[in-house]
């Protein structure tokens, strides 16, 4: 009984359907047999139909399902990330949650007040002023004027923008708005904060400064904590618990770093590329490349990998002709998204060789020390005794993405390539 009491948000069955590019069902027919079974008390039939939300194939219904049978439960002070590819679900969720739209079918089950920071702006006038609009905001929050007053010089000062506070919203810039709208969401001490991605519009020390006020939140007021972002680093540094979404279902639950780590090796059977086709190589063939993984720790198939996180890139070769392996040496070129080389590893160099009882080999990075962005990779064998006697090349061999995190755990994230 005393585990059920600290439990804030528990969702059961939830699920979302929309149609396809019109409002209703599109036909007369449709609204009618809809308002038919309604008003006997049965189910609406158009919920028995429908495919699940994959954007990458056509499907055959007009009806889609944005969440399905979604079940979970979230405990007082806790603070949990949803996490997910685009299009999985997390913003209809949270929309759902916020009340800002109804769900199809299931439940939700709250204790306390929900406060939701969705989009830049949400509940924003851009008429009124920044100090009206935090009066407004805590109105629909349910405050007083007592109770806002009490709060809004300390509101005013956290969010950066004393000097605009009197000035039209409509005269922000995104960012500004967003530290504004953030503050009142925090300061006006809901039992449930709602946050989705906008706080990747702010800059890297409000980031900071938003994620330590969570922290608080959570831990010295002991409020919940709902946050939804594709920034891994922040999310693994402020929530301890997650939800991964798939197609708008629910495919993992459990602590923060598991979430993170099957979320990188999801749906990425792809990362086991086939070389022995590739037709544009260089090399006299007595050796070749037939394909090529990236891995992480546990041996998971990945495409994205955190800044300074251990990976292994596993090399396949072929025979087609008699070659002494021992002899042999892999390098694995870096480059960028414009062509600039990175880095280079070489297998002799790592005191990794082969033997002539396997053509396989690992190179293992113990911490790719890469910012974020997009790479690819060159791979080429060749011999190292003899002199520019090369086996086989092949240019962009594997791609893959490094995301940012906050590895020197200095509080800022490692910048992007694009800095």
């Amino acid at each position: 009984m005393k585990e059920e009491k600290e439990i804030i948000l528990k969702v059961e069955n939830l699920s979302k359907q929309y149609r396809l590019g019109l409002v209703g069902t599109g036909t007369i027919s449709h609204d009618l047999n809809r308002w038919w079974y309604k008003i006997r008390g049965k189910e609406d039939p158009y919920l028995k139909i429908g495919d699940s939300n994959d954007r990458s194939t056509k499907g055959n219904s007009s009806y889609v399902w944005a969440l399905k049978d979604v079940n979970f439960e979230v405990k007082r002070g806790e603070v949990l990330g949803i996490i997910g590819k685009n299009g999985a679900g997390k913003s209809t969720l949270l929309k759902i949650l916020s009340r800002v739209t109804s769900p199809s079918t299931g439940s939700i089950k709250s204790r306390g007040r929900i406060a939701s920071l969705l989009e830049v702006g949400t509940g924003f006038h851009p008429e009124l002023t920044g100090r009206e609009n935090i009066y407004l905001n805590g109105a629909i929050l349910g405050m007083t004027k007592k109770e806002i007053a009490s709060k809004i010089d300390e509101i005013i000062e956290f969010s950066g923008c004393e000097r605009y506070v009197d000035t039209p919203v409509k005269r922000y810039s995104s960012g500004m708005t967003v530290r504004l709208a953030f503050a009142v969401a925090a300061h006006l001490e809901p039992d449930i904060l709602i946050v989705d991605e906008v706080l990747a519009v702010g800059d890297a020390e409000f980031q900071k400064k938003a994620i330590g006020k969570m922290q608080d939140i959570s831990s010295e007021q002991g409020r919940t904590v709902l946050f939804v972002s594709h920034n891994l680093a922040a999310v693994q540094s402020l929530c301890s618990r997650g939800i991964l979404l798939e197609d708008g279902k629910v495919v993992f639950e459990g602590d923060i770093d598991s979430i993170v780590k099957t979320y990188l090796s999801s749906g990425n059977n792809e990362r086991h590329v086939k070389l022995s086709e590739v037709k544009d190589r260089i090399g006299n063939g007595a050796l070749k490349f037939e394909h090529i993984e990236l891995l992480d720790k546990e041996g998971n198939n990945i495409s994205e990998i955190l800044s300074g996180d251990f990976c292994r890139f596993r090399i396949y070769l072929k025979y087609f002709d008699q070659v002494d392996l021992k002899d042999c040496c892999i390098g694995l070129v870096i480059y960028d998204d414009k062509d600039i080389k990175i880095a280079d590893f070489y297998s002799d160099e790592m005191g990794v060789s082969f033997s002539q009882n396997y053509t396989s080999i690992d190179l293992k990075i113990e911490s790719l020390m890469l910012r974020g962005g997009s790479y690819k990779v060159i791979l080429v064998v060749q011999s190292k005794t003899v002199g520019m006697l090369r086996y086989d090349r092949i240019e962009n061999a594997i791609g893959f993405k490094v995301l940012t995190s906050d590895f020197y755990n200095s509080g800022k994230l490692i910048r992007s390539t694009n800095v």
